[in-house]
């Protein structure tokens, strides 16, 4: 399962229609939470998401619509009694404001939470899911959009394992040895298999349009981007270190992206289908306006 739950979709403050930022991406076994808003926890419970499902916290900034839900998280993981290590990314120079998040009231703390804060562009983890990266953006205030690469594998192909008499636990044995003898004969992977691209996850909040943008959102299966304002309003955007709508679409056209998701709508719009409007006509692939517990699909592999 590849799922990208979204918890919350408003900038700065709540409103009647949106909850502060949250959203939680099922990739396999891992859990990553994105930018825990203020009700984040409750929205997982109506998403039906448990904190033991969660394995990363990746925190973009520290402006209180995107961090402001961790002390609930972060204490739920203890009520829980989560087994497994979490572990918890975010800007380095924002530390004194995750160590006031992380101990904003007196719990008894029994979950392992593993703090990896990041301190410049780069790779952060590899696991099963592939590689997490980070990158800067910009922002009146330190900002890391998060990357997840999986690698490249390959799609086995059951015409050709057939023919080379590769079955049952045979087939595994190639997977993971890259050649084996069948009745005398080397069969290697290559000649029963074909390349098949690992999928890419991007995930971009506030920032103006910078290079760093591109380089996360380059041939994503699902970007998530803010779109914090239409295009009238671009300006703004520009002064406050955001996005328009039509930006964050042709970014995604321009790099290759599959779906892409909009978030983070400033309260001031009250018409979701403006934001769809002005991103068609920049990008051609599958385009989600994201609402409050908004669930969608990461694209099946090619």
């Amino acid at each position: 399962m590849r799922e990208l739950v979204v918890l919350g979709t408003g900038s700065q403050v709540p409103s009647r229609e949106r909850t502060q930022n949250g959203y939680f991406l099922r990739w396999d076994t891992e859990g990553f939470l994105f930018d825990p808003g203020e009700g984040t926890q409750r929205q997982m419970l109506y998403a039906g998401v448990p904190a033991g499902a969660i394995t990363r916290i990746c925190v973009t900034h520290f402006h209180g619509d995107h961090c402001l839900g961790v002390p609930g998280i972060v204490q739920r993981l203890s009520l829980d009694d989560v087994p497994h290590p979490v572990r918890a990314h975010y800007p380095a120079s924002g530390q004194l404001y995750f160590t006031r998040l992380r101990y904003a009231a007196s719990f008894y703390e029994r979950a392992e939470l593993l703090e990896e804060p990041v301190e410049e562009d780069g790779l952060l983890s590899v696991g099963s899911f592939g590689q997490l990266w980070a990158r800067r953006l910009e922002h009146p205030i330190e900002s890391f959009g998060y990357q997840l690469i999986e690698p490249d594998g390959r799609r086995m192909l059951p015409d050709k394992l057939a023919a080379y008499g590769v079955a049952g636990p045979a087939v595994g044995r190639l997977q993971q040895a890259g050649a084996i003898d069948v009745d005398g004969r080397t069969v290697t992977i290559e000649q029963v298999s074909e390349p098949r691209p690992g999928q890419r996850f991007a995930f971009v909040m506030d920032t103006r349009l910078c290079d760093n943008v591109l380089a996360l959102a380059d041939q994503a299966d699902l970007l998530v981007i803010e779109s914090t304002y239409l295009s009238t309003e671009s300006a703004l955007a520009r002064r406050f270190g955001h996005l328009t709508a039509r930006q964050a679409a042709r970014v995604a056209q321009e790099c290759g992206v599959r779906k892409l998701v909009l978030t983070h709508f400033s309260q001031r719009y009250l018409d979701p289908q403006a934001f769809h409007d002005e991103a068609a006509e920049e990008f051609t692939g599958e385009l989600v306006v994201a609402a409050d517990l908004t669930r969608t699909r990461v694209p099946p592999r090619r």
